[in-house]
């Protein structure tokens, strides 16, 4: 979770550095950090303090929301998944499948997909 959590906080952080049209140094001498915590930061390598991602949303004019990948809608897709698994009325093993099934991308889902619809055709032979 961190992990994704960093890559999701270092990618709007260029993407915002960018149309401000500031360089890296920049951004890490406004925010009061070294250049290279900032570069890593922005690869998804390390998290800003919370100290850090204030100074980041007021240097880089971003809410916290954005920068953390908390605002916008939720994609169709994962909507569908997180309303099947919180359906009390699915039964216990349904919903423990779509909680494995979260973390996956796309294209592990669509290989997902050929497989149930191919054990599917299997049980109805």
């Amino acid at each position: 979770m961190n992990e994704e959590l960093a890559i999701t906080v270092g990618t709007a952080a260029r993407e915002a550095r960018e149309r401000q049209g500031l360089t890296q140094g920049d951004v890490a001498s406004q925010v009061g950090i070294a250049m290279e915590v900032y570069s890593r930061m922005e690869r998804g390598r390390v998290l800003p303090s919370s100290t850090t991602l204030r100074r980041l949303c007021m240097v880089l004019r971003i809410r916290a929301d954005t920068l953390l990948g908390l605002d916008g809608p939720t994609p169709p897709q994962e909507a569908r998944t997180l309303a099947l698994a919180d359906r009390e009325e699915d039964p216990p093993t349904l919903r423990r499948l779509v909680r494995a099934l979260r973390p996956l991308d796309e294209e592990d889902l669509k290989a997902m997909g050929l497989i149930i619809q191919g054990a599917l055709a299997l049980r109805e032979r």
